[in-house]
């Protein structure tokens, strides 16, 4: 019973700091209360299954186990582990959310996966020594208290003494609470908490991060609402249509269709930067407070800038997912991660089929993520820091090379692909902001590190100029088209469930050639209108799987974004805002674009239809291995420019 309390005295803590953390964000109304109410439900959930294995291994050992000295000595040290993770527990829960604003989720499931980045950005980013050193005397100070109350003392003695058949019936019992409360229990019996900073703090960080791990993999069809026959595909062809395309073939349940567009077609480099968790926020041209982006400021005076563009998830691969798949985020994993995710329809396969050269540039070890496994399998060539030579990484934190390093790389690519007289398409990707926010001093007026998310932002843009300064230099900087986009933002966590505004990032295309004008274009758009966009304003004609449209051919009126999470799979158009989520429950919503409220609203079956159509339409192409590059006979059908 002491564990238990203990258990649940460090989560009630827990939950006392992460509120004082968000005090200006939560709701201060009785759904605090139902917080702490729902919170102790999952704590004393989360202790059952914590207890487990200690509950396993005391009801297993032979009797007498505990009789002899060493090994009471044993007894006390698994004691004092076990604390010591609790403590850890909490800490690593206070870090996470400082880093994301919500309880354990996907996001700590994936980083278990990749234990040399995240440990490297944990030592990197924290004073490891003061924290274990902190944790472990906390934890003989817990450990001693707990000694006063005579509590490891008695669960030794019964180890030792108690019989076999008596410990197996009270493990028996515990045991069985804990079954039917695992079974019974999920995120999905809490209560539709208005402010979805209140619903966090009603969880629990371990329970959490078990759900995540569980479902880490969701099945569209057995989770979500879905229509029937080929209604999914009929609302997606509808919405793809406009007068520049063309349904190709007879086959209903495929996107395939031909795009169109008038004019001599332009074929131009493309250098497209796509750089880690740049906020809208950051970038003076939409946040007037802010001076970290003068370079990026600058660049957009004479780039073609896109006002309202919006990320569709929170992950680096969510990104990579819509920028070169032009697909929604569907539920679970990103495409980048999926199995069978070799040969897919991609913006480098429409590049590829024009003639040009495709590689993935990337500053850190390409494993992460299974970026250099998606990218490879896609055609492209993979540069990443794997056996780069000492002599081109001057900086490098955990992450990868210092941006300066990157583009230095991209710049000695493109120096060889002109002379080729072939053009390329580059996907670079950044990684200096991100924690532990270490870059090379004396390049800005702010400090490495101690600066955080500020200094590697205005690092970023720093380094983002120097690389352009220095192309302009190059024989092919006129005939080349830079695309500044970000991966994602840097913070998701809002009070709403999907908090629209929190997903608002740059999208800017420099030509200092001319094959694009600068310019504003003012219409809602999402990160996979990007590869329909970018082509229609190359004026390309090409045969195309892709979800996303050329935003130029879209009506600001029909204009949408689709944005999510894992779990969550949200549709924005004009005010009306549905979220769908597991367990076939929608809710829809009326945004408020200055204030960015939700009212929660009637639902529209018709509404609900089209985000319903976008999200399955996307996952039966990707279970039934049909969202590929195109064919030899399907190529065949496609008109000529």
């Amino acid at each position: 019973m002491v564990y238990f309390g203990v258990f649940l005295a460090l989560s009630f803590l827990t939950r006392i700091v992460l509120l004082v953390k968000a005090s200006s964000d939560v709701t201060w109304t009785l759904s605090l209360v139902a917080a702490f109410g729902w919170g102790a439900l999952y704590d004393l959930g989360a202790a059952g299954w914590a207890a487990l294995p200690m509950l396993l291994l005391l009801t297993l050992l032979p009797g007498g186990w505990f009789k002899h000295a060493w090994e009471r000595w044993l007894a006390h040290a698994t004691g004092f582990v076990v604390i010591y993770l609790l403590l850890f527990n909490t800490v690593a829960e206070w870090v996470f959310w400082d880093e994301f604003g919500v309880r354990f989720n996907f996001i700590a499931v994936d980083y278990l996966v990749y234990t040399t980045e995240v440990i490297g950005n944990i030592r990197e980013s924290y004073d490891l020594p003061l924290i274990f050193g902190g944790l472990a005397l906390a934890t003989l100070v817990t450990y001693w208290l707990c000694w006063r109350t005579g509590w490891p003392r008695r669960w030794i003695d019964a180890a030792a003494h108690e019989p076999f058949k008596l410990r197996l019936a009270t493990s028996g019992i515990w045991l069985a609470g804990i079954l039917v409360l695992g079974l019974t229990l999920s995120e999905n019996h809490l209560p539709a908490f208005r402010n979805n900073f209140n619903r966090e703090l009603a969880k629990n960080g371990l329970w959490s991060l078990f759900a995540a791990f569980w479902n880490n993999a969701l099945d569209y069809d057995k989770f979500y609402t879905t229509l029937s026959g080929d209604g999914a595909f009929q609302i997606v062809r509808q919405e793809l249509a406009h007068d520049r395309s063309v349904t190709l073939g007879a086959e209903v349940q495929d996107t395939l269709h031909a795009v169109r567009n008038a004019g001599p077609e332009l074929r131009p480099n493309v250098i497209q930067i796509t750089v880690e968790s740049l906020s809208a926020d950051f970038l003076s041209i939409f946040n007037r407070a802010s001076n970290l982006t003068p370079n990026l400021a600058e660049i957009a005076g004479r780039s073609l800038v896109f006002e309202n563009f919006y990320a569709t998830g929170t992950r680096t691969d969510r990104g990579m997912e819509a920028l070169t798949l032009s697909l929604p985020p569907t539920p679970g994993r990103s495409m980048i991660k999926r199995p069978r995710n070799e040969n897919m329809f991609t913006l480098g396969s429409v590049f590829r089929t024009k003639g040009y050269d495709t590689a993935f540039i990337y500053g850190g070890f390409g494993y992460f993520d299974n970026m250099n496994y998606f990218f490879g399998q896609n055609g492209y060539r993979v540069i990443d820091r794997t056996g780069a030579p000492k002599e081109d990484i001057t900086f490098a934190n955990v992450w990868g090379v210092c941006d300066e390093d990157l583009f230095r790389w991209t710049m000695r690519e493109a120096d060889a692909g002109a002379a080729t007289g072939r053009p390329f398409h580059y996907f670079v990707m950044t990684t200096s902001n991100h924690r532990p926010y270490t870059f090379p001093e004396g390049r800005i007026d702010l400090p490495s590190k101690v600066s955080g998310r500020a200094g590697a932002v205005k690092y970023t843009d720093y380094a983002i100029g120097k690389f352009l300064r220095a192309a302009a230099d190059r024989p092919w900087f006129k005939h080349t088209v830079f695309v500044i986009v970000a991966d994602h933002c840097a913070s998701s966590a809002g009070k709403t469930e999907l908090p629209v505004q929190n997903y608002h990032i740059p999208l800017i295309i420099y030509s200092p050639g001319g094959h694009i004008a600068p310019g504003h274009i003012k219409t809602l758009t999402s990160q996979m209108d990007y590869a329909p966009t970018l082509l229609g304003l190359l004026n390309w004609t090409y045969p195309s799987r892709f979800f996303g449209r050329d935003v130029r051919q879209t009506d600001p009126q029909e204009a949408r974004i689709l944005l999510g999470t894992y779990q969550k799979l949200g549709l924005l158009r004009g005010d009306d805002f549905i979220v769908l989520n597991p367990v076939r429950r929608e809710t829809q919503y009326r945004y408020n674009h200055t204030n960015f409220g939700l009212a929660e609203q009637p639902l529209d079956h018709d509404f609900l239809a089209k985000a319903v159509g976008y999200y399955q339409a996307a996952n039966h192409l990707y279970e039934h291995n049909r969202y590929r590059a195109l064919g030899a006979e399907e190529a065949a059908r496609a008109p000529q420019p």
